[in-house]
């Protein structure tokens, strides 16, 4: 009668990870794991101290009776009075509101030319580079360099707004001297600078869609205007809320164009949430009520995120069923 023999099970099977990972690949990875923390320790260690160490502070001051002295300033005590006085102050209500509606008045006008801008641009073949790189140009300019440009348009004196509108016949008004016009002036000028940064997110997702669905659309008789609104635009929604996060993030944070154009007037008329904390603690030394009022942005703003993120997950979804 034949026997059989069961053979012994190698040693090196024995010893293989899970899903028979060789024992020497998992070591590897081990020390390929740790050898990457090792050289991102440093890079980590910077971000905490620039960005984790501040907000924490920032928190815990915000919290506490915080005392001016001739050193500094010292610690002492835990109160919830700082939110309690930003809570009830005009000027925190004021900020508030001006800074949710300058962000959703200045992103709807940006969004609008931004994909009318790409639109242009995605049928430029030829000269779409050139275009972009002029485009960028004021997308290109730090904040406070483009704020000082328009600064010198609206001078009442020398500038070239002072002139046009005396051209038109409409005298010589002080552009930044009244809260309407400064309010307008700002968003003018922060809509010249943003706009190209959401006409590059839009142009991205243009350049995405296939053209084999304009092509079918366009053979079943269908217009352009009917194919912007049954293909382009439900196809470029996750692009779009993409881009209209950034922007909300940026706008909502709006500190450097009214510091150097109006530095939150006239009569507090361009006081954002940024300049409002910004007085309070570098102006007026009240470093709890300023620490409270930056915690209550960053709040805000987190919680705009998460809202924007779900939103932008539920476009992405439905784009993809």
């Amino acid at each position: 009668m034949t026997s059989i023999r069961i053979a012994d099970t190698p040693r090196t099977a024995r010893r293989s990870g899970p899903r028979g990972t060789p024992p020497r690949h998992n070591a590897l990875q081990r020390a390929l794991t740790r050898m990457g923390w090792a050289f991102s320790a440093p890079g980590l260690f910077v971000i905490a101290a620039v960005t984790i160490f501040p907000v924490g502070f920032s928190i815990v001051m915000s919290f506490s009776n915080v005392d001016v002295l001739g050193s500094g300033f010292q610690i002492d005590g835990f109160t919830l009075g700082n939110y309690t006085t930003i809570f009830t102050a005009s000027v925190w209500q004021y900020a508030l509101v001006f800074t949710i509606v300058y962000t959703v008045i200045t992103v709807i006008v940006e969004l609008v030319l931004g994909v009318l801008i790409a639109l242009v641009l995605e049928r430029l073949e030829g000269i779409r580079g050139w275009m972009m790189a002029i485009l960028l140009i004021p997308w290109s300019l730090i904040t406070v360099i483009s704020a000082t440009l328009w600064d010198y348009i609206y001078d009442p004196t020398a500038g070239i707004a002072d002139w046009i509108f005396q051209q038109l016949g409409w005298g010589s008004p002080v552009i930044l001297g009244t809260p309407t016009s400064a309010i307008i002036a700002m968003m003018v000028a922060d809509i010249w600078k943003t706009t190209p940064f959401v006409a590059i997110i839009v142009l991205a997702g243009l350049v995405m869609i296939p053209g084999d669905l304009y092509e079918a659309a366009e053979m079943d008789g269908a217009n352009g205007w009917k194919m912007f609104w049954k293909i382009t635009l439900p196809l470029l929604r996750p692009t779009i809320a993409l881009a209209v996060l950034f922007r909300i993030l940026q706008a909502f944070g709006l500190f450097d164009l009214p510091f150097v154009l109006t530095q939150g007037g006239p009569q507090n008329a361009t006081t954002s949430l940024a300049i409002l904390g910004y007085q309070a603690m570098f102006t007026d030394l009240k470093f709890g009520p300023g620490a409270a009022v930056a915690v209550t942005t960053a709040a805000l703003v987190v919680i705009g995120c998460l809202v924007f993120l779900k939103v932008f997950r539920a476009q992405v979804s439905e784009t993809e069923d």
